[in-house]
């Protein structure tokens, strides 16, 4: 009985061996590639070949790892299975790598947008309140300027004494001898 299981599971390969084969010569035909790129199963070194890719397999298959993979399926197949869920996580981590990058790039545009914003906003904040400072600085310069010319042309005119100048409240000072002059009359 311990001699008729393996039998019978080397012709359970055979078969699937067949149906395999059947199904890849369907594809082979169904599909457009070109001869030189299709998988041939019947090859002499009993290794798969596939266009230029093929040469590379025949020369790992032919270096040491290779043949050591070649005797040990079970660590062939385990080191197989590593590689394909190692793809997953190291497939996300690049994707976190490249989202994380554009969203640099990107928050570095929103940041330097908001800071323009803010700065713009803030310059013009501050020139409206200059303009405001500027206008009523301005605006007391000309009344000072106006009060003083007044005063000083009041204080300073050159007019007689007889006559009286009713915009100034005040007497401007006089000399002596245009005093004793006012006397005499």
């Amino acid at each position: 009985m311990a001699k008729e299981e393996p039998q019978s599971i080397s012709r359970d390969l055979q078969e699937l061996q067949k149906k395999l084969s059947l199904l890849i010569d369907s594809f082979q035909n169904n599909s457009k590639l070109p001869q030189h790129s299709r998988i041939s199963l019947d090859s002499d070194d009993g290794v798969s070949r596939l266009g230029s890719a093929g040469s590379k397999v025949v020369a790992f298959m032919k270096s040491p790892v290779g043949q050591y993979l070649d005797s040990h399926p079970f660590l062939a197949f385990t080191l197989l299975v590593f590689i394909v869920m190692s793809a997953v996580p190291v497939g996300f981590f690049l994707l976190i790598v490249v989202l994380t990058t554009l969203a640099a790039l990107l928050g570095v545009i929103i940041l330097e947008g908001l800071v323009i914003s803010v700065g713009g906003f803030s310059l013009l904040c501050i020139l409206c309140g200059l303009g405001f400072v500027s206008l009523a600085m301005s605006g007391m310069m000309i009344a000072s300027y106006v009060v003083v010319s007044s005063l000083i042309s009041c204080w300073f005119s050159p007019r007689p004494l007889t006559q009286q100048n009713t915009s100034c409240d005040f007497l401007p000072a006089m000399k002596s001898a245009e005093f004793e002059g006012l006397y005499q009359e």
